[in-house]
């Protein structure tokens, strides 16, 4: 009993809960196996570390704040046929953050977009890498506030920190002309540093009409597409099939 306290002691102390939670029961598992202390110390420290592993990856994604969490098993690739499935696996696998590279995602409304840059941010929460999702509108409106507030520069570099960042509906709300200033200067100090998704439903020629500027717009560009991959997703609305479908049933 004593030895039991103590050990339980000692796993609080060094912060190992999930041995705290099984030594016992795999103890008796690895009795009745004939199974080695190293192997049961193998099987107690793999416990511990998937644990810990699914915690990190639990965290990430909280702190990603995705509106919803889309898993990219669960993209109709079918239904958009510009896009290449191929080239979407390939970048699943991350390459393209390692090498500080962005990620366009180009289309009608309704085709996916926010979908796939959602699942493909999940991923990347999987492959330990630190993301934050916003609407274009959301991070505009964060970043007005803090300059309101005089903590601009406290949220900068918290942006910075992060391996992958999401922005969501380019296209939709125009921006003001110090919402457009402040939006620069993210995809600025982003650039080559780390990486970007961003998606919207306007070719780069109307973007003008979001940021106001000629100027503006063309020094956004060339910084968000000099390494950049650029996904065109047009097709048929998902949300208009679905409601199509739904009537066609009732």
């Amino acid at each position: 009993m004593e030895h039991q306290m103590l050990l339980e002691a000692y796993l609080k102390r060094l912060k190992l809960p999930a041995m705290l939670s099984h030594y016992q029961e795999m103890a008796r598992q690895a009795e009745q196996g004939s199974q080695t202390y190293e192997g049961y110390l193998l099987a107690l420290s793999e416990l511990e570390t998937h644990q810990r592993e699914e915690n990190a990856y639990k965290r990430r994604v909280s702190q990603a704040r995705f509106p919803l969490l889309k898993t990219l098993d669960r993209f109709d690739f079918s239904a958009i046929p510009s896009l290449n499935k191929a080239v979407v696996l390939h970048l699943a696998q991350g390459e393209y953050i390692g090498k500080k590279e962005n990620l366009l995602l180009m289309g009608n409304s309704g085709t996916g977009k926010t979908h796939l840059a959602t699942a493909l941010g999940l991923i990347a929460c999987q492959q330990g890498k630190n993301v934050r999702f916003f609407t274009a509108a959301g991070l505009i409106n964060q970043l007005t506030e803090a300059q309101a507030a005089l903590r601009l520069s406290q949220v900068q570099r918290a942006l910075t920190k992060l391996d992958l960042l999401i922005i969501d509906e380019i296209g939709y709300v125009p921006f003001s002309e110090k919402g457009a200033e402040l939006f620069f200067q993210v995809v600025a100090d982003s650039y080559e540093r780390q990486s970007i998704i961003m998606t919207t439903n306007l070719d780069f020629s109307k973007w003008p009409q979001v940021f106001h500027s000629e100027q503006l717009t063309g020094a956004l560009l060339d910084r968000l597409t000099h390494h950049a991959h650029i996904l065109a997703m047009n097709g048929e609305s998902y949300r208009f099939k679905q409601s199509m479908s739904r009537k066609k049933k009732q």
